[in-house]
C-alpha cells in the first residue's frame, strides 16, 4: 500500500512543509534532530493535527483538512513502536501481547500469537513480567504487540535509540523480518546511517522541515552530495549474494560478478544481502594493486570527483558491484590526476565492514 503524506504546519520558530509518497516496505524518515521526523510520525498517528494535511495509506484517507476528514488515533489501525517499549509493567509478556491482539479489528489468521512468538523468540519469556525484561527484550515484545493489533501500518519512532550497540544488533534482524515477512507498511524514524542503510526500502530525507530526497537506500545514501550526518558518515550501499562460507572465517559474496570477502556472516548461501561500505574505508589506486593484505578490489571508472570545503574530496566510482564512494584528500586527487571517466581500482579491507553494516 502506498503511503502518501502532505503536511504543512507552522510553529513559533520552525515551519514544516512535507510532501512525499512511498511504496510498500520500510520507509525510513531520516534526518538530524529537529528536522521534523517525529512531528511527521505524530501527524500520521493522529496524535497531532497540522494546519494543513492530507495523509492516506492505500485508499484509506486518515487526514484531509480540505475535506474535513480526520480519523481519531484509536481508529487509524496503526501500530506504534516507541523508543522505549512502553509495556504494561504489571502484566506478563503473554498478556502484553494479547493486549495488542484484543485491539485488532481484523480477526484474520495471517498474524497469529504463535507465529509472532516464534518469529521474535519470545517463547521463554511469556510468563515473565515485562518489568523484569532487558531493553532488547522489551522492544521485541513491543514489536509483537504492534503486529498482533493487525495494523494497516506500523510506526517506529527511533526504536533503537535507547539501546546499546549489542542490543541494537540483537533487534535489527527482527525489523528485517518485519519488513520482509509481513505485508504491513512501516514508517521508521532514525538519524542513524547504519540503521537506514540496512533496513530501508525507501528513504525520505528531511532537512529543516522539508523533504530533501526520496529514493531507495542505495540511491540516496550513495549520493556524494548527501551529507546530513557529516562527511565521515558518507558511504555506499551495495547488494550482493552470499556465495560461500570459507573455513578461515570469511564469507565470500558475489557482488555483480566481483568477489567480496567479509568476516563470516550468519546469512545462508544464496541469500541476497546489503553491504554498506564507508567512504573513509576505501583506498584508490590507478594501477591494479599487487601484494596488498586487503582482499577486496573493485575496479571501475570514476563517475565524479567532488571537492569539499576542507582538505577532503569524495570520489564516486561505478563498478560491476555498484557505485562505491571513496573519501580522499584533495592533494591525492591532484597528485593522482583523478578525473571523471578515468579507470580506477577501489580497495576495501575485509575487516573494515562492521557486522551492523550487513543486512538481509
Amino acid at each position: 500500500m502506498t503511503l502518501s503524506v502532505k503536511i504543512r504546519q507552522t510553529f513559533e520558530d520552525f515551519a514544516l512543509n512535507i510532501d512525499f509518497e512511498a511504496p510498500d516496505g520500510l520507509t525510513a524518515l531520516f534526518g538530524a534532530s529537529g528536522s521534523g521526523k517525529t512531528t511527521v510520525v505524530n501527524a500520521v498517528a493522529g496524535l497531532s493535527r497540522p494546519d494543513e494535511a492530507k495523509i492516506s495509506v492505500g485508499a484509506r484517507v486518515l487526514s484531509d483538512t480540505q475535506s474535513r476528514v480526520w480519523v481519531p488515533p484509536h481508529r487509524r489501525e496503526i501500530g506504534y513502536i516507541f523508543q522505549e517499549g512502553r509495556l504494561f509493567p504489571h502484566m506478563s509478556v503473554r498478556k502484553n501481547l494479547l493486549y495488542g491482539r484484543a485491539l485488532a479489528r481484523d480477526r484474520s489468521d495471517e498474524i497469529t500469537l504463535d507465529r509472532v512468538v516464534e518469529m521474535l523468540g519470545l517463547g521463554d519469556l511469556l510468563v515473565r513480567r515485562s518489568a523484569y525484561l532487558s531493553g532488547g527484550e522489551k522492544q521485541r515484545v513491543a514489536i509483537g504487540r504492534a503486529l498482533l493489533a493487525r495494523p494497516n501500518m506500523i510506526l517506529a519512532d527511533e526504536p533503537l535509540a535507547a539501546l546499546d550497540e549489542a542490543r541494537k544488533a540483537e533487534i535489527m534482524p527482527y525489523f528485517e523480518l518485519l519488513r520482509d515477512e509481513f505485508s504491513v507498511p512501516i514508517l521508521y524514524v532514525s538519524h542513524s546511517i547504519a540503521e537506514v542503510a540496512r533496513l530501508a526500502t525507501t528513504v525520505v530525507a528531511l532537512e529543516k522541515g522539508k523533504v530533501s530526497r526520496v529514493g531507495s537506500a542505495g540511491a540516496v545514501l550513495s549520493d556524494p552530495e548527501f551529507t546530513p550526518a557529516g562527511v565521515r558518515a558518507v558511504g555506499a550501499v551495495l547488494e550482493a549474494k552470499v556465495r560461500e562460507h570459507h573455513r578461515d572465517g570469511l564469507t565470500e559474496l558475489d557482488a555483480g560478478g566481483t568477489a567480496l570477502f567479509l568476516p563470516k556472516l550468519a546469512h545462508k548461501v544464496g541469500r541476497t544481502v546489503r553491504v554498506r561500505i564507508a567512504a573513509h574505508d576505501v583506498i584508490l589506486s590507478r594501477d591494479a594493486p599487487k601484494g596488498l593484505s586487503a582482499l577486496n578490489i573493485l575496479s571501475g571508472k570514476i563517475a565524479a570527483v567532488r571537492a569539499g570545503d576542507g582538505p577532503g574530496a569524495i570520489v564516486s566510482i561505478d563498478t560491476n558491484a555498484g557505485r562505491v564512494l571513496a573519501r580522499v584528500t584533495r592533494r591525492s586527487v591532484q597528485t593522482m590526476g583523478l578525473a571523471e571517466g578515468q579507470a580506477i581500482h577501489a580497495v576495501v579491507k575485509s575487516v573494515a565492514v562492521a557486522p551492523e553494516d550487513v543486512g538481509r
